[in-house]
């Protein structure tokens, strides 16, 4: 432990906090101008698994503020050329690349792997996707961006706190907001949120201090002033991205929500076991479950309807096609009810089973 000595002797940490940091899971997005310097403290700090998704090659312009790259690596994906930094600096930490894009189609399954999940993007419809994604994987986001001489930090969906579409309910029209190649950034910028950011992450992990949720710090390089803005949560905006998915610029694409161990098959249902089987389907929707007990909760009135849930009991949700109990399932997640499973097959299967059933014990009887 003579590594993380310095951590150790803190009497906030101590040996039982630097378990908790080499037991952690963090995803960056993006190992650009924010995420070089957060990985390289938190590799540093012994996060035990760092994941790096980014589909850019190191660039010339970059080694201005990208201080995890040299000349040595131009022309290298980031990713690669980070990991291959950052196993020099900590061989203890393990390191997952991705070089690729992250888009909807692989950024659920990508972010369950993971306790944290840090935004160093630079464009918006980044921003969105790993917001939402993070909304529906009940995953807290680290957030930071940067313009000019101005930097942001702050902390989403962290325990019931906010979102980031809590704040930006909507992007801006394309090209409206002009990036770092456009207008330039000083290059010290990056490095300051970038620590910042990577501080909230351990202060996450080791429960210490106040985390910055609810809470947008802004910093301005020029005048070393900070200031900060208290925000609220919106259930307009994170029922939106539970009921609808991803959405950007008028587009709406349903990512696919988690499953795991969270879906479970009807053959698998143990049907003496205290079970409250939740319909998520509106009313009107036919065909009705019969010969089981059923609380009726459309997705649409879901959030307003938590009362109907039983906390004792097992509860399935089902719906037609298994689609949206899955988001009525993260839904539950977020208000952190406990022993739910979305049912893979819809209403109908479940219909077919309990006749079939009944038939059964009819004929053996």
């Amino acid at each position: 432990m003579t590594r993380y000595s310095r951590h150790i002797i803190l009497p906030e940490i101590g040996e039982q906090g630097q378990d908790k940091i080499n037991q952690a899971k963090v995803l960056v997005v993006g190992a650009g101008g924010l995420g070089c310097p957060v990985l390289q403290y938190l590799t540093a700090a012994g996060v035990g698994t760092i994941g790096i998704i980014d589909f850019d090659a190191v660039e010339l312009s970059n080694l201005q503020r990208q201080v995890l790259f040299g000349a040595s690596v131009l022309g290298k994906n980031k990713a690669i050329a980070a990991k291959e930094r950052l196993q020099d600096l900590n061989s203890e930490v393990s390191i997952k690349t991705y070089p690729e894009a992250l888009t909807h189609q692989n950024a659920i399954k990508l972010f369950q792997k993971y306790d944290i999940i840090i935004d160093g993007s630079d464009n918006f419809e980044t921003r969105y996707l790993v917001n939402d994604a993070c909304i529906l994987t009940n995953k807290p986001l680290v957030f930071g961006a940067i313009y000019k001489f101005e930097g942001q930090v702050s902390v989403f969906n962290y325990k019931n706190g906010p979102s980031y579409r809590c704040v930006f309910p909507s992007p801006p029209k394309k090209d409206a907001v002009p990036n770092c190649a456009d207008m330039g950034v000083i290059g010290v910028l990056p490095g300051i949120i970038g620590n910042m950011q990577a501080n909230e992450v351990l202060k996450i992990i080791l429960d210490l201090g106040s985390v910055l949720s609810g809470r947008i710090l802004y910093y301005n390089a020029l005048t070393a002033k900070t200031s900060t803005l208290k925000i609220r949560r919106n259930e307009t905006a994170i029922q939106m991205v539970l009921t609808a998915g991803y959405q950007f610029q008028n587009k709406t694409i349903n990512i696919s929500c988690p499953s795991n161990d969270k879906t479970i098959a009807i053959a698998d249902i143990d049907f003496d076991e205290n079970i409250q089987f939740i319909d998520v389907r509106e009313h009107h929707e036919q065909p009705k479950v019969l010969g089981l007990p059923v609380t009726q909760l459309p997705l649409s009135q879901f959030q307003n309807g938590l009362k109907s849930i039983e906390p004792n009991k097992k509860k399935i949700l089902f719906c037609q096609s298994g689609i949206r109990s899955q988001k009525a399932l993260n839904i539950l997640i977020q208000h952190n009810i406990n022993n739910v499973f979305s049912l893979k097959e819809g209403a109908n299967a479940l219909n077919i089973y309990i006749k079939e059933t009944q038939k059964t014990l009819h004929h053996d009887n």
